[in-house]
C-alpha cells in the first residue's frame, strides 16, 4: 500500500528502530511509546486488519510476539507485559496495517486505560446465544 507508514517502514523508506525481523514479520520500537520497550510487530505484507491478515502471517506475528516478551523480559525485566492489536477506528486502530502491541509494564505504573473495565455479571441467556452465533459461523 503506497500511503501505509508501516509499509514505507517495511520497504526501508522511513527509518524504524528495529528489533526484529525475518522473512514474514518486522518488529520495532513504537516512536510513541507508552512505556519503555513498547514494541510492534507486524506482517511485511500489507493487511488492515485481522479479518484480512493471512493466517500463516498471523502465525508469524504471534512466534514474533512470543521471542520478542521473552527477551523483553530479559532485558528490561517488567513485572507484566500488555499483548494488544485493536482492529479497526471503533476500537482506536490509527495505522490501518495490522499490529501487535508488546508494552512492558512495571508496578507503580499507572494502570493502561484500555484493560481497565468494570466487571459487571452479563445474562446467561444472552451470553450462550451469542456464543451460539458465533460457533455457527465457524461452520
Amino acid at each position: 500500500m503506497e500511503d501505509c507508514i508501516f509499509c514505507k517502514i517495511v520497504k526501508g523508506e522511513i527509518p524504524s528502530f528495529k528489533v526484529y525481523e525475518d522473512d514474514r514479520v518486522l518488529a520495532f520500537e513504537d516512536i510513541n511509546p507508552i512505556s519503555k520497550g513498547h514494541t510492534l510487530i507486524i506482517p511485511k505484507k500489507h493487511a488492515e486488519n485481522i479479518w484480512e491478515l493471512e493466517e500463516d502471517d498471523l502465525i508469524a506475528v504471534q512466534k514474533a510476539s512470543k521471542k520478542l516478551a521473552h527477551a523483553i523480559k530479559k532485558s528490561l525485566n517488567p513485572d507484566g507485559i500488555a499483548c494488544l492489536q485493536l482492529n479497526g477506528t471503533a476500537v482506536n486502530q490509527v495505522v490501518m496495517h495490522y499490529h501487535f502491541h508488546l508494552i512492558p509494564r512495571s508496578q507503580g505504573e499507572p494502570e493502561l486505560t484500555m484493560t481497565q473495565w468494570e466487571l459487571n455479571a452479563g445474562d446467561i441467556d444472552t451470553i450462550k446465544e451469542t456464543c451460539d452465533k458465533i460457533a455457527d459461523a465457524l461452520q
